[in-house]
């Protein structure tokens, strides 16, 4: 292989490895918005099965909107 060869490649390497972290740094955030998410999403459900077990609401989730 010639030495031009060679430098080319390293930069093609060099340029790999910035695109593999940052790629990384992508996953790592979207994986941090997902665990929020999750989080959210078992509070709300949470909430809506301690509304619907309440005394005073026993059929909030069965209940039509007053719109229909």
């Amino acid at each position: 292989m010639s030495e031009a060869r060679i430098i080319e490649l390293e930069i093609k390497q060099a340029y790999q490895e910035d695109l593999i972290q940052a790629l990384n740094g992508v996953v790592a955030d979207q994986q941090k918005q997902i665990g929020k998410l999750e989080e959210t999403c078992k509070l709300l459900h949470d909430k809506i099965k301690s509304l619907a077990m309440a005394e005073h609401n026993p059929g909030i989730i069965d209940e039509r909107p007053p719109h229909y």
